[in-house]
């Protein structure tokens, strides 16, 4: 009886082994088919993002374009007015000339004012973040008024295009002593 026993410890751990064997290979097999799935998630998720990439870029490259289309479309008209004032000049009519360029720096300006361009307000304090100060010189305005403009400033939207170029004020002149 004693050697029953030790038969069944011996013949146990071969059959849990090869039950267990089985069920390793099983599991193996299963998470390589896990992991073989979840790459080719990752591959296709690539690809998407890689496709949205592509479409984002070609969006933002026709967006570019027809704004584009549409400032130089609505510019068309001051080229006209252009050319028709270069044809006065050409015919020494110089009061027509002056009107026509009256004309285009009216159409031009009103082209851009229309894609959303304004002037630099200049009258005032010194404003650094839309003024480029040149020059300071002493007046009779308050110290750091803007005195004279040398170059009129842009804005688009919220954006300076390019600041107004300014002479500001350094304060009243001192007056010499009287000795």
């Amino acid at each position: 009886m004693t050697d029953e026993p030790r038969i069944e410890e011996e013949t146990r751990p071969e059959v849990e082994a090869e039950a267990e064997g089985e069920s390793l290979e099983e599991r193996l097999a299963a998470a390589e088919a896990e992991a073989e799935q979840r790459l080719d998630d990752l591959r296709r998720l690539a690809a998407e993002f890689d496709n949205y990439r592509k479409r984002v870029a070609r969006d933002q490259d026709a967006l570019a374009r027809r704004a584009a289309e549409r400032l130089v479309g609505s510019l068309l008209p001051v080229l006209d007015d252009l050319e028709r004032a270069l044809e006065a000049a050409a015919r020494h009519e110089e009061a027509t000339l002056e009107d026509g360029v009256r004309l285009v720096h009216r159409a031009l300006s009103e082209s851009l004012r229309k894609e959303g361009l304004t002037e630099i307000a200049t009258d005032g304090p010194f404003d650094p973040h839309v003024h480029e100060a040149l020059l300071s010189q002493p007046s009779e305005a308050p110290e750091g008024d803007v005195i004279q403009v040398l170059q009129k400033g842009y804005e688009l939207g919220d954006r300076v295009l390019r600041p107004a170029r300014v002479v500001v004020s350094a304060g009243a002149p001192e007056e010499p002593e009287a000795a």
